[in-house]
């Protein structure tokens, strides 16, 4: 099972170099750029760019390596799990949209490390290497880097202590080593004098200086520049390269000192390109950023028409005197705030920044207060308030729980509020719509107006028409009915010499005009027919179903009937 685990390792470091190689790193010219190079494919390989010096604080709090003596050593199993904290730790704070693989990049840091610091397999490293490893190959700024190192090999009252400077550079110089980079990059007992000639002591300035200056010292000459790397990777230069003739260049860009307008790429210049009059012993000065001949020429103005100097510093300057350790044996805010459980840290913090910057506010005249006795003062004064003024749990719960219900309240009262608003103006809208006047929707169509003046015209000729033939139908029907009562009552017959159509004439009355126009259509055929005979009424009877056009067509099957009963009248009479 060991060495299967040993063999998988020894697999996985293979691979991580194998990426390495195909990358062709080892073609670039300058080994500063290539070790540069190559420990930056590490650094984003592991994801641990994403990791600055503060997380790996933090990490180190939580597995008590902050309180751990630096020649401690403990097994991988240990140092796999720091690096569990670092990444899964990063994974909560990155979006859910950019989550790295926490699994292979423990597994890619882990090799390099043990590539790197337990070659030979003994399974033991120390937390001195933990911490200068990590804090060199982490993101984030190179100061507080530097910082965070310097506190880790200086005496408590902030001098360097050289045996400790030492050790740190025959560690961290095996990055480079493992990345083959040995003959360039190596630990030798030289190394020490070349960072610090004069044996003096050194400061936390001093140690920024000798590694943040330009140039550096040469030992980790590929620190700062692996930084410069990180920031000028998406830097987009307009400017055409004089080797590739590329459009554009993208990362550093390198203009010769000695011939006019030669620029090349970063590519180009690690791998000593030349062309023309160019010579790869020529100065080139290096550019990180692109500026238009518009902003230079001003910015040279503005130099030039200014008296005092703006040259602006690397970095701050700190006090060489190191930070006090932050006593609380005194302070009993814990105590207070046991009786206020509701409170949360949030509240506190806020509580006591707004008493801070409060009391710097007063004390700006006389600088004599640092922080540790403003937060001395401000726990004085909680004590003496709970002291003096002690509240009971229950008043306190009381109290959060009115506020609670008030903002409830409000809170319903403003919903309420705001559906009456939406009915209100949902009304108007209604109102506005019923308000509108049909006239404007019939003006926007005037041929739908026509046909609508044609269609009532035409309405009120038929409504006419067919009064005046109700009025003509019962006319008939009442001469009809009068006809029949006289061939029923008739007595002798008539003289042979007199005619039918003289005896008809004269016992028929004639018809008389008819006024249709003055008779109104709600006028039914009912009304009609009164007076008349059963015999009509049956024939002619209207239900609620019939329309005119049955009706007539039984009025004409009565006429004829009628009048196939008066022709057999007749010839009965006169036979």
């Amino acid at each position: 099972m060991i060495e299967d685990h040993s063999s998988r390792t020894m697999a996985d470091r293979r691979q991580l170099f194998a990426e390495m190689r195909a990358l062709e790193l080892d073609s670039i010219r300058l080994s500063t750029y290539r070790t540069a190079c190559k420990l930056r494919f590490v650094q984003k390989k592991c994801n641990l760019y994403l990791v600055d010096i503060w997380n790996l604080i933090e990490a180190f709090r939580e597995n008590g390596l902050n309180t751990m003596d630096l020649n401690t050593e403990f097994s991988v199993a240990r140092l796999e799990a720091i690096l569990s904290t670092i990444f899964y730790q990063l994974n909560k704070r990155m979006p859910t949209t950019h989550q790295i693989n926490v699994e292979q990049s423990i597994l890619v840091l882990l090799n390099f490390l043990l590539a790197a610091y337990d070659p030979e397999g003994q399974g033991k490293i120390s937390a001195f290497v933990v911490k200068m490893a990590l804090g060199t190959l982490c993101g984030g700024k190179i100061s507080d880097k530097l910082r965070y190192i310097f506190s880790q090999i200086a005496d408590p009252k902030g001098i360097m202590i050289y045996s400790q400077f030492d050790q740190f550079l025959k560690e961290v110089l095996k990055l480079p080593v493992t990345v083959f980079e040995g003959p360039s990059f190596g630990y030798t007992e030289q190394t020490t004098r070349t960072c610090f000639p004069q044996q003096k002591q050194i400061s936390l300035n001093m140690f920024l200086d000798a590694f943040m200056s330009d140039p550096p010292a040469q030992c980790l000459v590929w620190l700062p520049l692996m930084h410069r790397l990180a920031n000028v990777e998406n830097v987009f230069h307009p400017v055409e390269c004089s080797y590739c003739h590329s459009q554009s260049m993208m990362g550093f860009r390198y203009r010769c000192q000695q011939c006019h307008n030669y620029q090349l790429c970063q590519e180009c210049f690690w791998k000593g390109h030349a062309s023309g009059s160019h010579s790869n012993q020529h100065q080139m000065k290096e550019y990180t950023s692109w500026k238009s001949p518009a902003k230079k020429l001003s910015n040279a103005l503005s130099k030039s028409l200014s008296c005092a100097s703006n040259r602006e510093t690397l970095r701050p300057i700190y006090p060489d005197a190191p930070e006090k350790p932050l006593n609380l044996a005194h302070v009993q805010i814990c105590a207070y705030f046991d009786a206020l459980p509701e409170l949360n840290a949030c509240k506190i913090y806020f509580f006591f920044l707004s008493f801070l910057i409060g009391s710097l506010l007063e004390s700006s005249d006389s600088n004599q207060d640092d922080e540790h006795c403003l937060i001395a003062r401000y726990a004085s004064r909680l004590a003496a308030d709970g002291t003096s003024q002690p509240r009971a749990p229950g008043d306190i719960s009381v109290s959060l729980d009115t506020n609670k219900q008030q903002r409830q309240l409000i809170a319903e009262l403003e919903s309420k509020n705001k559906e009456i608003l939406q009915e209100i103006q949902r009304l108007k809208q209604q109102h506005d719509e019923a308000s509108q006047p049909p006239a404007d929707k019939g003006q926007q169509n005037p041929t739908l107006l026509a046909e609508l003046r044609q269609l009532r015209q035409r309405k009120e000729e038929l409504e006419q028409r067919m009064s005046a033939l109700q009025e003509s139908r019962r006319e008939l029907m009442v001469q009809l009915e009068q006809l029949m009562l006289l061939l029923k009552t008739q007595g002798p017959a008539p003289s042979p010499r007199s005619s039918p159509s003289h005896t008809l004439s004269s016992s028929i009355p004639m018809p008389v005009q008819s006024t249709s126009g003055n008779t109104t259509p709600s006028q039914t055929p009912q009304d009609s027919l009164m007076g008349l005979g059963g015999d009509v009424q049956q024939a002619f009877a209207q239900s609620s179903r019939r329309n005119l056009r049955n009706d007539l067509l039984v009025a004409a099957d009565s006429i004829t009937s009628t009048m196939s009963s008066l022709v057999k009248e007749l010839h009965s009479v006169y036979k």
